[in-house]
């Protein structure tokens, strides 16, 4: 339906109540309330009723959700942005201010009887006045009032302007700004979906960089383990090289006790033989072999002293400890253990 057949449309009483069921919403049965929003099944609504319908359906409206046509029950998937994210029918609108405008110009009273039905609501009246309706707005003031006070009352003096005309710039700037509110949330529900991914991501994150560190420190405690098991192998090696000498020195001691303590059962013997001539016999010899194990030193084959001590095996830790203590993330934390290492140095 285009703007010129509708305007001669609105001139034949005949066709009014047709007209009336056109523009009628199905939710509130009256009169379309702009802004009017066209659905995809070409079906219009008033935005107000079909965001009270949509909201009462989908608590979460900025999240998205589905609507379905209250005619043909048509079912739309909605964005974010709600019912705000649909095309205003701007056509309806039009024929809407055009039936208005006829409807204030009083074309017979026939059009009167057939005229579509607006909402019913209750005119409020002036306060200073009480029989006059509010009809004009107070520029000066911000506040609308009635032609009696525009004469003789306390806004004599002031700019005033037609009802009608301050209310439909003031409807369409509430629009305008109910659309930049939900351009607004729909770009907060973005950055709180971007809050939500971030925080994943650093749980991602930090549950890899717990696993790289415990992989570090695993490696740090192989490494710890293999070098102490390569000192435990040096000592327990000098260990056994140790007492293995022991153990040879003793042999050789306890060989040479026992020859010298046979030797000395013979020279008892002998002394304790009663002929001269049997005793000068063997006495010769005897006192050789006996004067010479005496003479004999040990020392030279004795362990130096110390020999069984093993304090050079005791390893000092306490720088290693002081870098493991100070060990951080970050290249530049390990250039600092490096110059704090070569000052422990000097």
């Amino acid at each position: 339906m285009d703007i010129q057949r509708t305007s001669s449309l609105l001139g034949s009483p005949g066709s009014m109540e047709s007209l009336e069921k056109q523009l009628s919403c199905p939710i509130c049965l009256d009169m379309f309330t702009k802004p009017v929003v066209i659905l995809p099944c070409q079906h219009n609504l008033c935005r107000g009723c079909a965001s009270d319908l949509y909201d009462s359906r989908n608590p979460y409206r900025f999240s998205g959700g589905v609507f379905r046509c209250p005619t043909c029950r048509f079912e739309v998937v909605l964005d974010r942005h709600g019912v705000h994210g649909l095309q205003r029918n701007l056509l309806v609108e039009n024929i809407i201010d055009m039936y208005k405008q006829q409807q204030e110009g009083g074309d017979g009273g026939s059009t009167t009887e057939t005229s579509i039905k607006l909402k019913s609501y209750k005119e409020p009246m002036c306060q200073e006045h009480e029989d006059e309706k509010i009809n004009i707005y107070c520029v000066t003031h911000q506040i609308p009032t009635c032609s009696m006070c525009k004469v003789f009352g306390q806004h004599k003096d002031c700019e005033v302007s037609p009802l009608a005309s301050v209310y439909q710039a003031q409807k369409g700037e509430l629009s305008n700004a109910i659309d930049a509110l939900v351009a607004v949330n729909g770009r907060l529900q973005a950055l709180l979906n971007q809050m939500e991914e971030a925080c994943t991501a650093v749980q991602d994150n930090a549950q890899c960089a717990k696993q790289r560190l415990g992989e570090c420190f695993d490696s740090l405690y192989a490494a710890l383990e293999e070098r102490k098991g390569a000192l435990l192998e040096r000592i327990s090696k000098e260990q056994d090289e140790k007492i293995a000498a022991l153990r040879s020195l003793a042999r050789r001691f306890g060989d040479r006790l026992q020859a010298a303590t046979e030797l000395t059962d013979t020279a008892v013997q002998a002394l304790e033989q009663s002929g001269a001539a049997e005793f000068l016999l063997a006495s010769k010899n005897l006192i050789s072999q006996t004067k010479d194990v005496a003479k004999s030193s040990l020392a030279e084959e004795r362990p130096e002293p110390g020999f069984e001590r093993m304090d050079h095996f005791t390893l000092d830790t306490e720088q290693v400890e002081t870098l493991l203590s100070k060990m951080d993330f970050g290249g530049d934390d390990d250039e600092e253990f490096e110059d704090a290492e070569d000052q422990e140095e000097e």
